[in-house]
């Protein structure tokens, strides 16, 4: 250990992450403490990782994170996550960003301040790439002057913004490649919550427990589309068909469209939606190079609608991941077995349960029979705590008829994932 470079040493400081654990560690000798305050470029604050953090006062955390941060030079990566923590000094965080702020790439900041601290007019204009906010206030931003010029990835967790400078903050970013809002408080000037972004840029947007009656998203290069526990009216993604993976889990809208140019679609997740068959199947029809198709817990517009394996086998030809959730609701089997084709391309095959009955294994004997090249099955299925002894029967019977069908399918490799 005496023969290694200083510089080394620093990087492996470095990845402890943790400051208690950074600052134990640099005690070791006189080089380590050198390597702690010349060559340390990650360092992390975080009441989850210490919880004597919780029990110290404001004052007492604050000198402790001013004597450690102070004795660094060239920090390339900030992370103080105090959520659990009171209200810090306005000044003193300041201070701790003024210092960082010309050799910062990422900051991580989740510090509840009386008064708010103004992140972007103290590291706007230097070399950050990542910023990630939590419980913060963003008012009046300036693009031209709160400038981001190396930014690639913004998140933004329960920080209250308007709609206008929620925009004017991703202008303000001209090579921003990701985006991620949860739970964001958008302040509004008129009756109707609209918001609207625009960036050529995009690759990646996350949008988490987000109410609005109007979303539009300009990104000629999104590919990653996520959204998550959203309450939407109408939400319009305006592209040139980059789109490769959208995802949808427990989101209400009444009106979504995701652009006619959808050809290069590889991964179609939709969990816990209430879904307009027809039309979305229109949307995504054209995805002739979709890989992965997911519908779970999906919830149809039409009872009378039924998705057949026949329209999945012949419109998407090159699936291989393909992940269907058992639901019979008035007598019809939403994902039916009509037609020939097979599924030749399929190697991962999941299906599930929220309530068994009888039919349920004979409808995966029939999805096995459509995957000749199938190399995994997982069975994902619910259990109650209290059952029945018709529950029970029908538990035993579908196990049977497991243990029968994968001595017939000898190649497929089973797991099982209850709950």
């Amino acid at each position: 250990m005496d023969q290694l470079p200083v510089e080394v040493i620093g990087n492996i400081l470095s990845h402890l992450r943790a400051a208690r654990d950074v600052v134990i560690a640099s005690a070791t000798c006189r080089k380590w403490r050198q390597a702690c305050c010349k060559h340390l470029h990650t360092l992390s604050f975080s009441s989850k990782d210490w919880p004597i953090y919780r029990d110290l006062t404001t004052t007492r955390l604050e000198i402790l994170i001013t004597q450690t941060i102070f004795q660094t030079s060239g920090l390339q990566a900030l992370s103080i996550l105090m959520e659990d923590v009171d209200e810090f000094s306005a000044s003193t965080v300041t201070a701790w960003l003024l210092y960082t702020r010309e050799t910062l790439r990422q900051l991580h900041y989740n510090v509840k301040t009386m008064p708010n601290v103004n992140i972007l007019e103290i590291c706007g204009r230097h070399k950050l790439e990542i910023l990630d906010l939590a419980h913060n206030s963003i008012v009046g931003v300036e693009p031209n002057y709160q400038r981001f010029p190396c930014l690639k990835s913004l998140s933004l967790s329960y920080v209250s913004i308007s709609a206008l400078d929620l925009n004017l903050l991703v202008y303000a970013c001209p090579k921003i490649e990701a985006l991620e809002l949860v739970n964001p408080e958008i302040a509004m000037s008129d009756a109707q919550v609209t918001v609207e972004l625009s960036s050529s840029t995009l690759k990646k947007v996350y949008v988490e427990s987000i109410s609005l009656d109007k979303f539009i998203l300009e990104a000629d290069g999104l590919e990653t589309l996520h959204l998550k526990d959203c309450a939407l009216e109408f939400f319009e993604l305006v592209g040139k068909g980059a789109l490769k993976h959208f995802k949808i889990d427990d989101v209400s809208v009444i009106h979504l469209d995701i652009g006619d140019t959808v050809e290069d679609l590889e991964t179609v997740d939709i969990s816990n939606f209430t879904i307009i068959w027809p039309k979305f199947y229109q949307m995504i029809s054209r995805s002739s190079n979709l890989k992965r198709l997911r519908l779970w817990d999906v919830m149809f517009d039409d009872e009378d609608e039924v998705v057949d394996m026949e329209t999945i086998a012949t419109c998407f030809p090159y699936l291989s991941h393909l992940s269907l959730s058992y639901d019979v609701r008035y007598g019809v089997l939403h994902y039916g077995l009509q037609g020939s084709s097979y599924l030749e391309n399929v190697l991962v095959l999941e299906l599930g349960w929220t309530v068994i009955n009888d039919l349920f294994s004979h409808w995966v004997d029939g999805l096995l029979k459509r995957c000749p090249n199938l190399k995994k099955l997982v069975i994902h299925g619910v259990v109650s705590e209290a059952k029945s002894h018709e529950e029970c029967q029908m538990l035993a019977s579908f196990t049977t008829a497991m243990v029968d069908m994968m001595r017939r399918y000898i190649n497929v490799d089973p797991h099982f994932k209850y709950e």
